[in-house]
Protein backbone atom coordinates (compact mmCIF):
# COMPACT_ATOMS: atom_id res chain seq x y z
CA UNK A 1 0.00 0.00 0.00
CA UNK A 2 1.47 3.44 -0.83
CA UNK A 3 2.26 5.81 1.87
CA UNK A 4 0.52 8.63 3.41
CA UNK A 5 2.27 11.70 4.24
CA UNK A 6 0.70 14.06 7.05
CA UNK A 7 0.85 16.11 10.53
CA UNK A 8 -0.57 15.45 13.28
CA UNK A 9 -0.30 18.70 16.55
CA UNK A 10 3.24 19.73 13.67
CA UNK A 11 4.36 16.18 13.88
CA UNK A 12 4.75 15.15 10.51
CA UNK A 13 4.30 11.67 10.22
CA UNK A 14 3.49 8.68 7.50
CA UNK A 15 0.93 6.33 7.28
CA UNK A 16 -0.51 3.61 5.24
CA UNK A 17 -3.22 4.49 2.55
CA UNK A 18 -6.60 3.46 3.92
CA UNK A 19 -5.54 4.13 7.81
CA UNK A 20 -7.93 6.36 10.28
CA UNK A 21 -6.66 9.69 11.82
CA UNK A 22 -6.50 7.40 14.99
CA UNK A 23 -4.64 4.46 14.18
CA UNK A 24 -2.22 6.90 12.47
CA UNK A 25 -1.95 8.68 15.67
CA UNK A 26 -1.66 5.81 18.40
CA UNK A 27 1.23 4.01 15.52
CA UNK A 28 3.32 7.24 16.21
CA UNK A 29 2.71 7.51 20.21
CA UNK A 30 -0.01 10.50 19.81
CA UNK A 31 -2.74 9.20 22.21
CA UNK A 32 -6.65 11.16 21.91
CA UNK A 33 -9.78 10.13 24.04
CA UNK A 34 -12.06 7.60 22.71
CA UNK A 35 -14.25 5.52 24.74
CA UNK A 36 -16.87 3.78 21.24
CA UNK A 37 -13.37 2.58 20.05
CA UNK A 38 -12.22 -1.28 20.23
CA UNK A 39 -9.65 -2.70 19.03
CA UNK A 40 -10.65 -5.69 17.39
CA UNK A 41 -13.85 -4.70 15.96
CA UNK A 42 -14.92 -1.67 13.46
CA UNK A 43 -14.97 1.82 13.96
CA UNK A 44 -18.89 3.52 13.99
CA UNK A 45 -17.73 6.81 15.16
CA UNK A 46 -20.76 7.03 18.13
CA UNK A 47 -18.99 8.75 21.05
CA UNK A 48 -17.91 12.08 19.44
CA UNK A 49 -14.69 11.92 21.69
CA UNK A 50 -12.13 11.21 19.10
CA UNK A 51 -13.05 14.31 17.26
CA UNK A 52 -10.05 16.64 15.34
CA UNK A 53 -9.43 19.42 13.68
CA UNK A 54 -8.45 19.12 10.07
CA UNK A 55 -6.98 22.45 8.11
CA UNK A 56 -9.20 23.14 5.35
CA UNK A 57 -12.53 21.57 6.86
CA UNK A 58 -14.63 23.87 9.22
CA UNK A 59 -16.28 21.04 10.67
CA UNK A 60 -15.14 19.01 13.94
CA UNK A 61 -14.33 14.71 12.38
CA UNK A 62 -14.17 11.82 14.28
CA UNK A 63 -10.50 10.88 14.14
CA UNK A 64 -11.63 6.84 14.71
CA UNK A 65 -13.82 6.93 10.97
CA UNK A 66 -11.89 9.35 9.21
CA UNK A 67 -9.17 8.26 6.73
CA UNK A 68 -5.93 10.33 6.27
CA UNK A 69 -5.03 11.57 3.29
CA UNK A 70 -1.93 13.47 1.56
CA UNK A 71 -0.71 16.61 3.28
CA UNK A 72 -3.68 16.23 5.41
CA UNK A 73 -2.75 18.73 9.23
CA UNK A 74 -4.61 17.82 12.28
CA UNK A 75 -5.22 18.82 15.31
CA UNK A 76 -6.17 17.20 17.91
CA UNK A 77 -5.62 18.81 21.38
CA UNK A 78 -6.75 22.67 20.98
CA UNK A 79 -9.18 24.36 23.21
CA UNK A 80 -12.58 24.36 21.11
CA UNK A 81 -11.89 20.42 21.01
CA UNK A 82 -11.09 20.13 24.97
CA UNK A 83 -14.02 22.15 25.34
CA UNK A 84 -16.54 19.76 22.96
CA UNK A 85 -14.75 16.93 24.72
CA UNK A 86 -16.18 18.19 28.19
CA UNK A 87 -19.28 19.03 26.99
CA UNK A 88 -20.09 15.66 25.59
CA UNK A 89 -18.72 13.90 29.04
CA UNK A 90 -21.07 16.00 30.62
CA UNK A 91 -23.91 14.97 28.49
CA UNK A 92 -23.32 11.02 28.77
CA UNK A 93 -23.16 11.77 32.14
CA UNK A 94 -26.80 13.98 32.56
CA UNK A 95 -28.34 11.22 30.37
CA UNK A 96 -28.16 8.09 32.24
CA UNK A 97 -27.72 7.12 35.84
CA UNK A 98 -23.82 6.66 36.79
CA UNK A 99 -22.99 6.91 40.46
CA UNK A 100 -19.69 5.63 40.50
CA UNK A 101 -19.69 5.37 44.34
CA UNK A 102 -21.88 1.98 44.18
CA UNK A 103 -20.93 1.02 40.99
CA UNK A 104 -19.25 -2.22 40.17
CA UNK A 105 -16.87 -0.45 37.56
CA UNK A 106 -15.79 1.79 40.22
CA UNK A 107 -11.72 2.27 39.54
CA UNK A 108 -11.56 0.03 36.02
CA UNK A 109 -14.52 2.95 34.22
CA UNK A 110 -13.29 4.53 30.89
CA UNK A 111 -16.29 6.90 31.44
CA UNK A 112 -14.87 7.58 34.78
CA UNK A 113 -11.31 7.96 33.80
CA UNK A 114 -12.03 10.44 31.03
CA UNK A 115 -14.31 13.06 32.73
CA UNK A 116 -10.90 12.92 35.33
CA UNK A 117 -8.41 13.63 32.77
CA UNK A 118 -10.65 16.08 30.63
CA UNK A 119 -11.08 18.47 33.49
CA UNK A 120 -14.76 17.63 33.97
CA UNK A 121 -15.19 18.25 37.67
CA UNK A 122 -19.10 19.29 37.37
CA UNK A 123 -22.34 18.48 35.33
CA UNK A 124 -24.13 22.17 33.83
CA UNK A 125 -27.08 19.87 32.73
CA UNK A 126 -30.10 18.46 34.25
CA UNK A 127 -29.89 15.27 34.99
CA UNK A 128 -32.67 13.01 33.15
CA UNK A 129 -32.70 9.96 36.15
CA UNK A 130 -34.53 7.64 33.46
CA UNK A 131 -35.88 4.87 35.25
CA UNK A 132 -34.74 1.37 33.20
CA UNK A 133 -35.13 -2.37 34.57
CA UNK A 134 -31.90 -4.18 35.31
CA UNK A 135 -31.78 -7.34 33.81
CA UNK A 136 -30.21 -10.54 35.79
CA UNK A 137 -31.66 -13.19 34.21
CA UNK A 138 -28.76 -14.18 32.50
CA UNK A 139 -26.92 -17.20 34.71
CA UNK A 140 -23.74 -15.53 34.62
CA UNK A 141 -23.88 -12.08 33.45
CA UNK A 142 -25.92 -9.01 34.48
CA UNK A 143 -27.63 -5.80 32.39
CA UNK A 144 -27.59 -2.18 34.22
CA UNK A 145 -28.71 0.57 31.18
CA UNK A 146 -28.75 2.93 33.71
CA UNK A 147 -24.71 2.90 33.17
CA UNK A 148 -24.83 2.49 29.19
CA UNK A 149 -23.13 5.16 27.14
CA UNK A 150 -24.55 3.26 24.01
CA UNK A 151 -21.26 2.71 22.62
CA UNK A 152 -22.35 -0.81 20.90
CA UNK A 153 -18.93 -1.85 21.72
CA UNK A 154 -20.80 -5.11 23.25
CA UNK A 155 -23.15 -5.21 20.23
CA UNK A 156 -20.42 -5.09 17.45
CA UNK A 157 -17.89 -7.81 19.63
CA UNK A 158 -20.94 -10.22 19.67
CA UNK A 159 -21.44 -10.01 16.12
CA UNK A 160 -18.12 -9.21 15.15
CA UNK A 161 -15.72 -11.34 17.23
CA UNK A 162 -18.72 -14.31 18.51
CA UNK A 163 -20.65 -14.14 15.79
CA UNK A 164 -23.82 -14.39 17.96
CA UNK A 165 -25.82 -11.76 17.09
CA UNK A 166 -27.83 -11.46 19.88
CA UNK A 167 -27.31 -7.85 21.12
CA UNK A 168 -28.53 -4.73 19.29
CA UNK A 169 -29.43 -1.82 19.76
CA UNK A 170 -33.55 -0.56 20.13
CA UNK A 171 -35.11 3.11 20.44
CA UNK A 172 -34.64 6.48 19.29
CA UNK A 173 -32.68 9.07 20.79
CA UNK A 174 -32.54 9.12 24.56
CA UNK A 175 -34.71 6.08 24.40
CA UNK A 176 -31.93 4.13 22.48
CA UNK A 177 -31.10 0.76 24.64
CA UNK A 178 -29.12 -2.66 24.05
CA UNK A 179 -31.94 -5.55 23.95
CA UNK A 180 -30.88 -9.37 23.40
CA UNK A 181 -32.43 -11.46 20.45
CA UNK A 182 -36.64 -9.77 20.45
CA UNK A 183 -36.40 -7.84 23.13
CA UNK A 184 -36.28 -10.91 25.48
CA UNK A 185 -35.33 -11.43 28.63
CA UNK A 186 -31.50 -12.23 28.56
CA UNK A 187 -31.54 -15.29 30.34
CA UNK A 188 -34.38 -16.34 27.59
CA UNK A 189 -32.23 -15.48 24.62
CA UNK A 190 -31.44 -18.73 22.55
CA UNK A 191 -28.34 -16.88 20.59
CA UNK A 192 -26.22 -16.21 23.52
CA UNK A 193 -23.47 -18.57 23.71
CA UNK A 194 -22.69 -17.22 27.04
CA UNK A 195 -18.60 -16.26 26.04
CA UNK A 196 -18.77 -12.94 28.09
CA UNK A 197 -17.03 -10.70 25.31
CA UNK A 198 -20.00 -8.49 25.52
CA UNK A 199 -19.32 -8.33 28.92
CA UNK A 200 -15.77 -7.99 28.28
CA UNK A 201 -16.00 -5.05 25.83
CA UNK A 202 -17.79 -2.64 28.00
CA UNK A 203 -16.00 0.71 28.95
CA UNK A 204 -18.41 1.33 31.86
CA UNK A 205 -20.18 -0.87 34.33
CA UNK A 206 -23.48 -1.66 32.25
CA UNK A 207 -22.52 -5.10 31.53
CA UNK A 208 -20.98 -7.12 34.07
CA UNK A 209 -20.46 -10.72 36.04
CA UNK A 210 -23.04 -11.59 38.29
CA UNK A 211 -21.49 -11.73 41.94
CA UNK A 212 -19.45 -8.58 41.51
CA UNK A 213 -19.69 -5.63 43.85
CA UNK A 214 -18.29 -2.14 43.90
CA UNK A 215 -14.77 -2.18 42.55
CA UNK A 216 -14.82 -5.55 41.20
CA UNK A 217 -15.07 -5.36 37.26
CA UNK A 218 -11.89 -5.61 35.93
CA UNK A 219 -11.60 -6.76 32.51
CA UNK A 220 -9.02 -7.84 29.94
CA UNK A 221 -9.68 -6.69 26.60
CA UNK A 222 -6.48 -7.69 25.06
CA UNK A 223 -8.65 -11.08 24.83
CA UNK A 224 -10.81 -9.77 21.73
CA UNK A 225 -7.70 -8.39 20.22
CA UNK A 226 -5.65 -11.70 20.10
CA UNK A 227 -8.98 -13.62 18.72
CA UNK A 228 -9.39 -10.95 15.87
CA UNK A 229 -5.76 -10.91 15.00
CA UNK A 230 -5.19 -14.85 15.01
CA UNK A 231 -8.48 -15.19 13.20
CA UNK A 232 -7.09 -12.34 10.35
CA UNK A 233 -3.78 -14.11 10.50
CA UNK A 234 -5.40 -17.21 9.77
CA UNK A 235 -2.90 -18.24 12.75
CA UNK A 236 -6.06 -21.06 13.71
CA UNK A 237 -6.19 -23.18 10.79
CA UNK A 238 -4.11 -26.03 9.89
Amino acid sequence: MAAKTLTIDGKEISAEEGATILQAAEEHGITMPTLCHLDGVYDVGACRLCLVEVAGTPKLLPACTTRVTEGMDVKTDTERLRKYRRMTLELLFAERNHVCAVCVANGHCELQSLAYSQGMDHVRYEYRFPHWEVDNTHPLFGMDPHRCILCTRCVRACWHIEGAGTLNVSGRSAGSHIITDLNQPWGLADSCTRCGKCVMSCPTGALYYKGSTVSEMERDRSKLEFIVTAREKKQWIA
